[in-house]
């Protein structure tokens, strides 16, 4: 039996809603296909921080246990016997002074008198003449003897300080000056203890004079009233010339 053939009115009728389905699965694949999603908000940022765990609980005091003792506490004394004291007191012991020292009186010089000092006028001293400045007991001189005299001074019989002592140290640093010296002239005529008292400013300049003083002087000694020699002090001043030095050279 021939099939019967649809008719072209009813192919379109039945296509039309199967193209308009396909049209619109077509339409939803385009628009899906062409959707930008929303950018989206940035991540919040995150701190971090330390957490310290709390502090331990402090240990439990221990209280110690109170032990009580059974020993019996302190009893007083027995009581003392029945007594009263006597009316008769006592008296202070008695001490014995030691007689009191009478003081010697001395003086810087022997004599036949009491007084500490020796002299013949009313003006105060260390002297024991008539208001003079020695120890001696003759009128007002300075020696130490009975009678009117004075001493007289050291002078020097030996030995001088020439240009050609002059330090090389001192030449070749270009210095010259004054030395101030105090030295002592003992009884044998010698020089001892001698001591810049001014320096120069040179220390070779200074040793080299006291050197030299002591290894060159001699002096016919000071003497007292009576001629005998004494030590005594000099203090002198010695000049070192650098130019004279150089014209010599």
């Amino acid at each position: 039996m021939p099939l019967a053939r649809p008719d072209w009115r009813d192919r379109l009728r039945a296509g039309i809603p199967t193209g308009v389905i396909v049209a619109g699965l077509g339409y939803a694949l385009v628009i899906g296909l062409g959707y930008a999603p929303r950018p989206g908000l940035p991540a919040a940022a995150l701190d971090s921080f330390d957490v310290t765990p709390p502090a331990p609980p402090p240990p439990p005091r221990i209280q110690p246990k109170k032990v009580r003792t059974n020993r019996p506490r302190g009893a007083a004394a027995p009581p003392n016997i029945r007594s009263q004291a006597t009316e008769v007191v006592a008296p202070p012991p008695i001490v014995v002074l030691p007689p009191p020292v009478t003081p010697v009186v001395v003086a810087p010089v022997a004599g036949v008198g009491n007084d500490a000092s020796q002299g013949a006028s009313d003006r105060l001293g260390p002297g024991t003449g008539a208001g003079g400045v020695g120890n001696g007991t003759g009128s007002g001189g300075s020696g130490d003897g009975d009678g009117y005299g004075e001493e007289t001074p050291p002078r020097r019989i030996k030995g001088r300080i020439k240009d050609s002592d002059y330090p090389e140290a001192a030449a070749d640093a270009g210095a010259s000056g004054t030395v101030q010296v105090r030295y002592f002239v003992n009884v044998d005529g010698r020089v001892s203890g001698c001591v810049v008292t001014q320096s120069s400013g040179n220390a070779a300049l200074d040793e080299t004079t006291c050197r030299l003083i002591e290894q060159r002087y001699r002096y016919d000694p000071s003497r007292d009233a009576d001629g005998r020699p004494v030590r005594s002090i000099i203090v002198v001043n010695q000049d070192w010339v650098l130019e004279r030095v150089r014209d010599e050279r």
